[in-house]
């Protein structure tokens, strides 16, 4: 299919071809309080090419595959060019990378989760449900497993042949506790709390240990934890507003890094190619090697390498092997993240694309994706405790929850699973209704130290949404624990107006 698509599409003058054919599985298992309450299984398989015709894009995708289908796809794609050539201002060039010949690559995983019986899975969230359901206080449980397994066959007119598989698991369970005498406040008020697992590039073996017993994460110990806890943020005050210390868990950071980092560092949403979906940024192309973007404690990376990453792969769908990248660099803007079209439009990279194309299925063009972005820890860098110890009024705040930002990646505010009040250096228990709030550039300023290697956690979403028609993709971050000095904290409930 590959040869004739690519022959077909050299025949009809295109500058550039590349073809996919992929077949993405997926699963979700939901359970609500210890009964099962669905397992949605899809599967999706097809076929695309993409070309440059006379400086400009095409594009078709079929669920036929054979030869001559994909040929016609060719021809289709070229004819979208031609159509589109009279409106194209930009013409498409691609910056150059190197022929890979034929490469295989598959995610660091020891056990598929789609070769485990549905049973199994089920009897395992049941007895997880049953174990919070069982514990004083927890009035409810959601538990849901989210698998998804990705296989992907891409060749180009470069000669670069690529097949690559990748594996991603998110289990998650969620208690919630309901004050019905109004012991604590209003009756009926509500909280909840979440497992703090985050998604990862591996299989099964993340919920039970592999063959060696390793690659699980603890969750013995966290359902252990999470009844109490929850217990202790229910019956928590209310945080009095105003200015504090923060020590922000990776289980929080993560996100914050996701949105005011991530997304703005992006060169199409700088450069204003990507403002439909969530908007631009405010970390401009004229600003690189100067935006001061946080204190010198600031070190982020993008990368496509990393083990166990979400975004991790071999190759992007431009054939394009996976790196890894400076983007913050001592506090300072220094990098973007950028496909083939917009490193050649724009010279950066050395000229060339730090690997950051993606399509979420076969039926979508590639566009460009976020890569994994990491704050990097400090080689000798403190523990948790540590930075807690170095505060004298302030919150540590655990577990990602709500957050808004504004189009540019600016202004912001993020709330978490629980806080804790920190007075004089020690954790002072839980108080609840919190916000931070501040502008990207004020809070990255703040950042007084970060934690040490063994602080650092790699987070992440598998639903990072861009692009009209959007798409979705899987990507992590990285971070150690952080010190942020005189962050402005609301009080939610008193900013709604109750």
């Amino acid at each position: 299919m590959a040869r004739a698509a690519l022959e077909r599409a050299r025949e009809l003058g295109a500058e550039h071809a590349d073809f996919r054919c992929e077949r993405i599985r997926e699963q979700v298992i939901r359970l609500r309080d210890g009964q099962l309450d669905g397992v949605n299984e899809s599967s999706e398989a097809g076929i695309s090419l993409r070309v440059v015709h006379e400086g400009t894009w095409g594009f078709a995708a079929g669920v036929v595959q054979t030869p001559a289908a994909a040929a016609r796809l060719a021809e289709q794609a070229v004819q979208v060019a031609r159509v589109s050539r009279p409106v194209n201002t930009e013409p498409v060039v691609l910056a150059p990378e190197p022929s890979y010949g034929e490469r295989q690559w598959v995610s660091a995983y020891e056990i598929d989760p789609f070769d485990v019986p549905d049973a199994e899975k089920i009897e395992l969230l049941t007895r997880w449900s049953r174990r919070l359901l069982d514990a004083d206080g927890v009035d409810h449980v959601d538990a849901t497993l989210h698998a998804v397994k990705e296989n992907k066959f891409y060749a180009d007119t470069n000669g670069t042949v690529t097949t690559q598989q990748r594996v991603r698991v998110h289990p998650h369970l969620e208690a919630v506790s309901i004050d019905a005498e109004g012991v604590h406040g209003t009756p009926g008020a509500f909280e909840s709390m979440r497992t703090l697992a985050p998604p990862a590039g591996r299989g099964w073996e993340y919920l039970v240990g592999g063959a060696a017993g390793e690659g699980a994460w603890d969750w013995d110990r966290e359902l252990a934890e999470l009844p109490d806890l929850l217990a202790q943020k229910l019956a928590a005050p209310s945080v009095e507003p105003g200015t504090y210390d923060l020590v922000i868990d990776p289980s929080n950071l993560w996100l914050t890094i996701h949105e005011s980092v991530g997304h703005a560092t992006e060169l199409d949403r700088a450069l204003g190619y990507e403002a439909a979906y969530a908007g631009t940024s405010f970390a401009t192309l004229d600003q690189l090697g100067s935006l001061r973007y946080g204190s010198a404690a600031m070190n982020v990376t993008g990368d496509r390498v990393v083990t166990h990453g979400l975004a991790t792969v071999g190759f992007d769908d431009e054939g394009v092997q996976a790196q890894r990248w400076d983007i913050v660099k001592d506090g300072v803007l220094v990098g973007y993240q950028l496909d083939r079209r917009i490193a050649q439009l724009k010279g950066l990279h050395g000229g060339r694309s730090n690997g950051c194309a993606f399509a979420d299925s076969p039926g979508h063009v590639p566009i460009q994706r976020m890569a994994n972005v990491s704050l990097q820890a400090a080689p000798d860098g403190p523990t948790t405790e540590e930075l807690i110890g170095r505060v004298k009024r302030g919150l540590y705040i655990v577990g990602d929850k709500s957050w808004s930002i504004d189009m540019q990646r600016y202004n912001f505010q993020f709330t978490g699973q629980r806080a804790y009040l920190i007075v004089d250096g020690r954790l002072a228990g839980q108080v609840r209704d919190f916000a931070y709030q501040a502008t990207t550039t004020d809070f990255w300023g703040a950042l007084e130290a970060v934690g040490g290697p063994g602080t650092y956690v790699l987070g992440g979403a598998f639903n990072c949404g861009k692009g009209q028609p959007g798409q979705v993709a899987p990507v992590s971050h990285g971070c150690p624990s952080a010190l942020f000095r005189g962050v402005r904290i609301l009080n939610t409930v008193q900013e709604a107006g109750r």
